[in-house]
Parts: structure tokens; sequence; C-alpha cells
């Protein structure tokens, strides 16, 4: 049987269809569409599911869907999801209604930790924390390769950790989460709101590289929020490893002044947990979706 798994992220939404073997057999992407609305992502999500059923002839198959945010056990409904036209909503009743079958839906770091704890940096280390440095800033716990999502189905939500009540508004209601400091959207507002100019992550890096000598105390401010918010997740959990996934994750300063920041932080003589890039790439979060649609968020033992 095959394992389809769709990982929804705020600019695009990734598909892959994995035989028996876990091998890769089609893999496909197409745009969020968000600023369209709810309808538009769903219909996106089905043209997807659609592709990747014809990529594998119609052959059996289970699904499952990565998410920012989570299902409400309350109401059913999304919940926390920095897409915000999809909270409240029924998404997986709607898409279960559109795709016409039952699938698995999980936080989309939950995914992205369970591929990285099976497959991935953390393979088979006991306590694994995943992170998801993104559009948004999420976090996902695997204790023994197996998800731990809590009753509310918020566990590991670092990204909502306040470092600063007087801080920068977040959509979620509160100030100065962590995902305001350090996410890329978060990075990105910062920016702007600094030097009065737009200019995406990756030409902030690159100017950073370069020497532009502004952005020194900019990064610099970075790599202590990057500290203060990793170093309160390692004194509550204490994990044996924790994997760093996103865009963000690709600034390869996270790893040496980053991590210098986590340890000058961290409620101990010494930081033992090492802070890793991710094995998966961009396949991570795609992937876990296809594990947890066929084997569920407990990650039965992956055979044929």
């Amino acid at each position: 049987m095959y394992r389809i798994g769709i990982d929804l992220g705020g600019t695009k939404i990734e598909g892959i269809a994995l035989d028996e073997a876990m091998e890769e057999v089609c893999r496909k992407r197409v745009p969020t569409k968000r600023e369209q609305g709810y309808e538009a992502i769903l219909q996106s999500i089905q043209k997807l599911y659609d592709e990747l059923v014809i990529g594998i002839h119609g052959e059996r198959h289970s699904l499952g869907i990565g998410t920012p945010g989570a299902i409400s056990h309350k109401t059913g409904l999304l919940k926390n999801s920095n897409t915000v036209c999809m909270n409240g909503k029924p998404v997986q009743k709607d898409l279960e209604k559109l795709i016409g079958m039952r699938f698995e839906m999980q936080n989309d770091a939950n995914c992205f930790t369970l591929a990285e704890a099976r497959l991935g940096a953390a393979e088979w280390k006991r306590v694994v924390f995943g992170v998801i440095m993104g559009t948004g800033c999420g976090g996902g716990i695997s204790v023994e390769g197996k998800i731990l999502s809590g009753p509310q189905r918020i566990a590991g939500e670092w990204g909502h950790m306040v470092l600063d009540p007087a801080g920068p508004e977040c959509y979620c209601g509160a100030r100065g989460c962590v995902e305001t400091y350090i996410s890329g959207g978060g990075l990105e507002r910062r920016y702007e709101e600094a030097f009065g100019a737009k200019k995406p992550l990756p030409e902030i890096l690159a100017a950073y590289r370069k020497g532009d000598k502004k952005l020194v105390p900019f990064m610099d401010e970075f790599y202590v929020r990057f500290g203060q918010a990793m170093a309160n997740l390692i004194n509550i959990l204490d994990p044996d490893i924790v994997v760093l996934g996103g865009g963000v994750s690709n600034c390869d300063e996270l790893y040496t002044k980053g991590v210098e920041e986590v340890r000058k932080r961290v409620f101990s003589d010494s930081l033992e947990t090492p802070i890793v890039r991710n094995k998966l790439g961009d396949s991570a979060g795609v992937i876990g979706a296809a594990l947890i649609g066929a084997f569920g968020v407990y990650g039965a033992t992956i055979t044929s």
C-alpha cells in the first residue's frame, strides 16, 4: 500500500507518495494561496491530492496531512494556525468530504519531528524536540519514536512562549512570543520595522554575511532571542537532541553563535543537548505526514 503525505505551509503545499519500502514515488508542490482564503486553500490541497493519486495510478493508499495548528478535541475545529483564515473551521471534516476518504491530520511540527526521529537527524534518540522556524515557529516532541501531543494537542508549541510581554504583537493575541522574534516571518517584520524596507530572509542573511554593518546588532539580537527561547525549552524538557527545520534553520550561524547564546542561558554547568540541522531537509514535514497517515502519531514499526 502506498503512503501519501501532504504538508500545508504558509507559502506552499507539498505532497509526496511513498511506496511500502518508504521510497519516493512522486512529489508535487502547489502554492498555498492563503491570501485567497479558506476555500482556495482546501481546493489547492484537493488538487495536489488528486495529482498524487494519479502518480500512484489510483492504487490503494493511506493519507496524512500536516497543518499549522491543531484540531481541537472540544470542537473539532482547527485552532492555533498562523494561517489564520483556517482557524475555527472544520478543516479535517471539509477535506474528508472533498477528497472522499478519512485521513489522519496532525500539527506540522509533529510531522517534522516524527520524520526526523524515525528516519533523520535524531534517528532513535529517546527524547527529541523538533523545531520548525519557517513562516511561523512551531515545535514537536517525540519520546521513543512516538509523538507526545498532550490532551490539548499543544505539546511542543514553544513558538508561543512569551519572551517579552512588551514585545511585538503576535497573531495569537499575546506580545513578544518566540515566533515574533525568530521565525522567518518574524525576522522579516523586525527588519522592516528597523530599516523601513521589506526584504526576504535569504537576502537579509546574504547582506549580513557580506558585512552590512547595520545588520550586526540586528542579527546579534536574533541569536540572543534564539538562545533565550531554546534555553527555556531545554530547561523544561532536557531533550536528548534538538533538530531545527524550516527556512531559518539554513542559517549556519545558528549552530555557532546561536548555540553559544543557548549555552550562556541553560540552567546547567554545561550544554549537553546537541542542536543540529535536520537531515531530511524540506522533505521532513511531508514524510512525517505520510508516516502519521500510515501509522498514526504513535509511530508503529516501519515495515511493509
